[in-house]
């Protein structure tokens, strides 16, 4: 048995005493007040992250987007932002040339820079403003909407 399985085995049999003190070993800080079921979980789950590895960097990130449209709207739902992953590359002919960015972890490489948004990128090719997901063809144009009028 693998010592990570081992260490699974030995959490369900933990009293919440027990949690409470390998919680302190693991998170490196006393643990919460929170059902001793929760405390397993959280345990549980970190000792994976250790063995397996963590979130993405783009992962951590839409999190991040979820927890800020969480504190402006009160609602996180996700949307259909454009998830490209590590190592993609995206081409676009632009008057006559073409032209390649190659997606990374924390950004877009482009020209043997990096860049933060692909609008810049846009920008740094064209020399105007353009929404970098439209440019490399991620994102269609937006249609006019059409608000609805409500009685005042």
């Amino acid at each position: 048995m693998s010592e990570l399985k081992i260490q699974m085995v030995e959490l369900a049999d933990m009293s919440p005493a027990q949690l409470r003190l390998k919680w302190r070993d693991i998170f490196r800080k006393p643990a919460p007040e929170i059902a001793p079921d929760l405390l397993r979980r959280a345990i549980a789950w970190r000792l994976q992250q250790r063995h397996h590895g963590g979130l993405t960097a783009s992962t951590k990130k839409q999190i991040v987007r979820l927890q800020k449209r969480l504190e402006k709207s009160g609602a996180a739902e996700l949307t259909n932002d454009i998830a490209l992953k590590s190592g993609t590359r995206l081409v676009r002919t632009w008057n006559g040339k073409s032209y390649h960015v190659l997606v990374g972890d924390e950004g877009f490489e482009y020209d043997g820079k990096q860049f933060g948004s692909l609008s810049h990128i846009a920008e740094e090719i064209t020399g105007a403003h353009w929404s970098g997901p439209r440019f490399f063809g991620l994102k269609k144009r937006s249609r006019f909407k059409v608000k609805a009028m409500t009685d005042a």
